[in-house]
């Protein structure tokens, strides 16, 4: 840590309703679309952001804009980002199957079975 960073790591993403399955398999769901003020995905580094950040083997280091900051030694760890990425949890390769989840989830049985 140089000071200001923002640490974004590689981690797999997971669909909702798969979550929802595992937790309260018994439960009815009906799929009632995208509400206001919802987002189906998260930005996880924007465009802008991506042109001061490097990647990692297991994370994204975004650091910070400012002139005064003195740090970059980031630049020499990582590689920089081609022109026009973005990390978006959509474009993520790497998802949670089910098996996965529930495996995840292992540790939390008591308190999912108290919720049901």
């Amino acid at each position: 840590m140089e000071g200001g960073e923002v640490f974004v790591p590689k981690i797999p993403s997971m669909r909702v309703l798969d979550l929802a399955k595992i937790i309260a398999p018994k439960a009815k769901m009906e799929v009632i679309g995208i509400r206001p003020g919802e987002k189906l995905h998260e930005v996880l580094i924007s465009e802008d952001d991506a042109r001061h950040a490097v990647e990692l083997e297991d994370m994204y280091v975004v650091e910070p804009t400012g002139v005064l900051w003195f740090g970059h030694g980031w630049r020499e760890r990582g590689t920089e980002l081609p022109e026009g990425f973005i990390y978006t949890s959509d474009s993520n390769d790497r998802w949670l199957s089910i098996k996965e989840l529930e495996e995840f989830l292992q540790p939390f049985e008591d308190e999912i079975n108290q919720a049901r």
